[in-house]
């Protein structure tokens, strides 16, 4: 058994941690909400965007243009949404696994980081960081989702790369956060049986050029998926991070019970222990 010297300098120490995680707990409480609202903002927005983008390419009835057909290369360009830092249960590790256990080849993908878990974890496991952009995954804006735009819609013109994917968490909950994959380009449109039954076989027709008038629509497209992706990720980081706290903050308190329970029957055997010794002294001077 161990000794009450060293049960008490543990109890001390699990007491200690169990402070820091329920401080930490309560920030993430109060970023959660803040984070939740601009979720749930601009949620409709991001799904309102990707459904009318698709619906109204479906009825472009073959047009061709760049950002449709993709390029030759066969690159993959990833962005990668997760955190800065870690003790948020399993949301860093979740999002790594959709592409070190998904469809991607290694050889045939880079990575568009943005948070340094995530960066690190796929560096490590060989994947190509084409940029790093942690410094907005804390508080994204509008400005950076278009940044992240801008330079993946280049290298997509350069044709440095034929595909660009968006690998998130979806906030659907507090309790629930969904690793996602999303294709941005060449934009995936719906199946022709859906479109008809959907629209009808009528043609879109634009005021504009087609290739003018898609040159202005799939940047805004792309820019709003970003920032939504960047949304409802910090608000998944936020909830699984206050999860994640409250459970070790209840570990805590049970490992406290145990140790003081063990720490009782130390001091009790201590006790025990020295009220024998006493007596047999007195027996043998007797």
């Amino acid at each position: 058994m161990a000794s009450m010297r060293d049960i008490k300098r543990r109890k001390g120490s699990i007491q200690s941690t169990q402070q820091i995680t329920k401080a930490m707990k309560l920030v993430s409480t109060v970023k959660l909400q803040r984070a939740k609202q601009n979720a749930e903002r601009s949620r409709n927005y991001f799904t309102g965007m990707y459904d009318t983008v698709t619906s109204i390419l479906a009825r472009t009835q073959g047009m061709k243009h760049p950002y449709l057909d993709g390029g030759s290369t066969g690159k993959k360009a990833v962005v990668v949404m997760t955190s800065n830092r870690g003790l948020a249960g399993g949301y860093n590790s979740n999002v790594v696994k959709l592409i070190t256990k998904g469809d991607f080849k290694k050889e045939e993908v880079v990575i568009y980081a943005v948070g340094k878990k995530g960066r690190d974890a796929l560096a490590r496991a060989g994947f190509e960081i084409a940029a790093d952009m942690s410094d907005i995954a804390e508080e994204p804006v509008y400005v950076d989702a278009m940044r992240i735009s801008q330079e993946l819609l280049s290298a997509f013109a350069r044709g440095e790369i034929s595909e660009i994917y968006l690998a998130y968490t979806k906030f659907k909950n507090t309790v629930s956060h969904v690793p996602t994959v999303l294709k941005l380009l060449p934009v995936a449109l719906p199946e022709d049986d859906e479109v008809k039954e959907e629209t009808g076989s009528a043609p879109m027709n634009f005021e504009m050029e087609d290739e003018e008038a898609l040159n202005l629509l799939i940047p805004k497209y792309i820019t709003s998926l970003i920032y939504g992706g960047l949304i409802e990720s910090v608000a998944s980081e936020n909830g699984a991070r206050m999860q994640a706290m409250d459970s070790a903050t209840g570990n805590a308190e049970e490992m406290i019970s145990s140790l003081s329970l063990q720490y009782n029957r130390a001091r009790q055997s201590s006790i025990t222990q020295e009220l024998t010794e006493i007596i047999a002294g007195a027996n043998a001077i007797t």
